[in-house]
């Protein structure tokens, strides 16, 4: 679009004085490219995902630990003690493996947090969903227990 263009349409905007917002919207007929209808992600999809992140997260956390396999009384790993006396003996394999151990570490700690943060994520989705839906549900029902028409709570839109 031309600079031109933009203050043109500017200036009919402001002719009309609508303070209006207005949204497109997808076409009737589905298009748009996205496969014609609404996500949709059931409980259950939630649930099994979740399940996964949290098994992954207990899986990687007994087998990945590299740092504290083999742990002496000073708590050091032995990946980590053959690091030190390898540098002890001037070795410089020594740093490459303790820098190694480092990164290591740091990269398992980073996708552990990740499991957590997409296993706790999807528990609480779930409960706050759930909790909409039952604040929906009571709010939309009339003093009566019964439902409201769609023309009652249209006003509500407008």
């Amino acid at each position: 679009m031309a600079w031109e263009e933009w203050d043109q349409l500017k200036s009919e905007a402001a002719e009309r004085g609508s303070t209006h917002m207005r949204l497109n919207q997808l076409a009737p007929d589905g298009g748009g490219g996205g496969g014609g209808g609404d996500l949709v992600v059931n409980q259950d999809d939630l649930g099994a995902v979740g399940h996964e992140a949290h098994g992954l997260h207990g899986d990687l956390h007994g087998q990945a630990d590299v740092a504290g396999m083999g742990m002496d009384k000073h708590g050091s790993g032995s990946t980590m003690q053959a690091a030190t006396e390898l540098s002890s003996s001037n070795f410089a394999l020594g740093d490459s493996l303790s820098l190694t151990v480092e990164i290591w570490t740091s990269q398992v700690n980073s996708l552990l947090d990740a499991c957590a943060a997409i296993s706790n994520h999807l528990d609480f989705s779930k409960k706050l969903h759930a909790n909409d839906d039952a604040a929906i549900a009571a709010a939309v029902k009339g003093r009566d227990g019964s439902g409201r028409s769609v023309s009652e709570l249209s006003k509500y839109f407008k």
